[in-house]
């Protein structure tokens, strides 16, 4: 079977943290990009997971629970929660 070389262009960082990973789990990056691609190839799909969940800090689960309650502002329309924004981002600055 031929071969061929394809060359990416990455951030250092996200290189250096995602090869760690690689390694870890044993195998050399080329490996790695081998087995994406054939499971690619294999199953007409890419095999990645797009339902992410980030981690929320205290205050946005703070805010969470505080709509939940019935307890947030509400606004008549979206021009009244800019005004109030802005008046917010002013007192900021």
């Amino acid at each position: 079977m031929a071969t061929t070389n394809y060359n990416v262009r990455l951030d250092q960082d996200l290189k250096d943290r995602a090869f760690s990973v690689i390694e870890s789990y044993g195998l050399t990056p080329s490996q790695a990009i081998r087995l994406f691609l054939n499971q690619i190839a294999d199953t007409n799909e890419v095999p990645l997971s797009f339902n992410y969940q980030p981690k929320l800090n205290a205050q946005t689960i703070a805010a969470i629970a505080e709509i939940a309650n019935g307890k947030g502002s509400k606004y008549d329309s979206f021009g009244d929660l800019m005004d109030e924004l802005e008046g917010e981002a002013d007192e900021i600055h």
